[in-house]
């Protein structure tokens, strides 16, 4: 049955002063920390380091970058172009010889419309030297994983989890891969699509979480062994890093509504970024180990509407004065793919899974299971399903 407008017309404005207090309560509140950041993030270095006496840790961030400020706390871009042509020989500029790198995964997780436990995990990669030739590499790699793979606990359930954990190690390890074999590591740039710190899986059990940091750790050990940049690209974060600082250095009451790229978006035109602050969370970053204290972030402004998106790196990359060029080869990147970087784009158009391709998988599948007398058996639902499309 199709779902009655009049019904949700009708709740929505019984419901409506709860709506409208909490549109009210958030505003004030947003306004109260963007007014602290315009104050604390103006400060020179020193004295916003001073500000820090005495906040308890993990205090969410920790100002690392001494840069040209302005008096909203942000290091401006200092191109303007007059119009599209101009941007594109910027990017040319800036571009040309330097190899940008990316892997995005998919999958077809186990079902239990299908008897026999099974998974299929596809990665995608694009490399792209930006040359005149317009040369580049794309190619993908698949891992089936079997019921022995699948077990999750003492009953042996399937497990998504396990997918989702041995998806994420295998965009790594082709990261790794590319890192390793970089002939000029100091003109290429490894994305990574997602945040560097996996506070996403502070909720999993000991086990989810020793493998995701045990992936992400593999990664930014090779980034700083073999000296290629690598940037976390976090298009829509919700992180409170840097509200958390505030609360503390600027005595606003603590929030989890407001996150830290609401703050900075309305000082923020395109190319314009935020200092550089070292990542000071807590949480799963504590079995970083060595690692737990050498990741900054900075917010980059993308695009003219949306909010900036967060850039994490390792901090060798700031030491060795790398961060602005490797910024603004991000900002080339972007202006190639039209507000979001054109070799995660690649990557991820790559690497997915369409429903053609699950079809196949399952065909495959069945036509196996019969040559090997392995006995397998397609719910009624799903083959009602794939009739249907």
């Amino acid at each position: 049955m199709p779902i009655s407008p009049s019904q949700i017309r009708r709740l929505l404005e019984e419901n409506k002063d709860a709506f409208s207090g909490f549109n009210l309560q958030t505003y004030e509140l947003l306004k109260a920390y963007r007014k602290g950041w315009a104050e604390y993030g103006s400060l020179p270095l020193d004295q916003r380091i001073g500000r820090m006496k005495g906040v308890p840790l993990p205090a969410g961030a920790r100002p690392l970058e001494d840069g040209p400020v302005d008096d909203k706390g942000i290091v401006r871009f200092p191109c303007r172009w007059a119009n599209r042509e101009e941007g594109h020989d910027w990017v040319r500029q800036v571009l040309t010889g330097i190899t940008t790198f990316a892997v995005d995964g998919s999958q077809i997780f186990p079902s239990k419309d299908l008897s026999l436990p099974i998974a299929l995990i596809q990665i995608g990669w694009f490399e792209n030297p930006h040359l005149p030739t317009g040369s580049y590499k794309k190619d993908i790699r698949l891992e089936i994983l079997t019921p022995d793979d699948l077990k999750t606990g003492p009953q042996g359930q399937l497990g998504d989890r396990r997918v989702n954990i041995r998806r994420f190690e295998m965009e790594i390890e082709r990261l790794v891969e590319f890192m390793e074999s970089c002939a000029d590591s100091q003109r290429c740039l490894v994305f990574f699509d997602g945040s560097l710190v996996v506070t996403f899986a502070e909720p999993f059990d000991d086990e989810s979480q020793a493998a995701y940091v045990q992936a992400i750790l593999k990664l930014l050990k090779a980034s700083e062994q073999y000296r290629v940049p690598l940037v976390g690209y976090v298009d829509t974060s919700y992180a409170h890093d840097l509200t958390r600082l505030l609360h503390h250095t600027c005595a606003l009451l603590e929030t989890e509504r407001i996150h830290d790229a609401q703050v900075l978006t309305p000082y923020l035109d395109w190319g314009d970024r935020s200092p550089l602050y070292r990542c000071d969370r807590g949480g799963i970053l504590e079995q970083y180990g060595e690692l737990c204290d050498r990741i900054g972030f900075t917010y980059l402004k993308t695009t003219r509407d949306n909010y900036p998106v967060r850039l994490e790196i390792p901090l060798w990359l700031w030491e060795a004065g790398q961060l602005d060029a490797v910024l603004d080869w991000v900002r080339a990147e972007v202006v190639v793919g039209g507000g979001y970087p054109y070799a995660i784009e690649t990557a991820d158009q790559t690497a997915v899974l369409q429903t053609q391709d699950r079809q196949v998988f399952y065909r495959i599948l069945q036509e196996w299971a019969e040559q090997e007398s392995i006995k397998l058996r397609f719910s009624r639902k799903m083959v009602s399903k794939v009739r249907r499309r």
